[in-house]
């Protein structure tokens, strides 16, 4: 039965407008790569606010989540005036986990600058260990994993760094 107190889950979920911070640009004259992590960080940040994952969870309940692995890819450059938008997208999910990827997307003309994929442990920050998420969460990241059930894969999912073999 759907809470109407929860809220909609969309598919995939869309960030808020981000800009690139002047201070961001490297001597390359492009976003340096630590902080296309900071737009993916952010963007993960709003979708745990809309699942009950945000700082009052911490503070509330002395459980948060940790990136436990992390694969960036960058696939064209942004530079300091793009507005961008990062999509988030649940693959997968259990008791402890939630495996996410990510798209940079420059907001006006829709191409794909970078994507992230992670997976998060959900951690007892008093224990300093990975602990199953509360059953009110739970029930949060099945909605996401119902409303995202028809995305289709993204390109790049559950690819590994390596050189090709010939």
């Amino acid at each position: 039965m759907l809470d109407r107190n929860e809220p909609a889950i969309p598919a995939p979920f869309v960030s808020s407008l981000m800009k690139v911070e002047p201070q961001w640009i490297d001597y390359n004259g492009h976003l340096n790569m630590a902080y296309y992590n900071v737009l993916f960080d952010r963007a993960v940040d709003e979708v745990y606010d809309l699942i009950g994952l945000g700082p009052d969870y911490l503070k509330n309940h002395g459980h948060s989540t940790m990136v436990a692995e992390m694969h960036v890819r960058y696939l064209r450059e942004v530079g300091e005036h793009d507005p961008l938008r990062v999509t988030v997208q649940l693959l997968a999910y259990d008791a402890k986990r939630i495996h996410l990827f990510e798209q940079l997307v420059h907001a006006t003309e829709n191409w794909v600058s970078a994507t992230c994929e992670t997976m998060t442990l959900h951690v007892d920050m008093t224990a300093k260990k990975v602990a199953p998420f509360p059953d009110s969460i739970m029930r949060l990241v099945e909605r996401m994993k119902v409303a995202h059930a028809g995305l289709p894969t993204p390109d790049g999912a559950g690819r590994s760094v390596a050189i090709p073999k010939r």
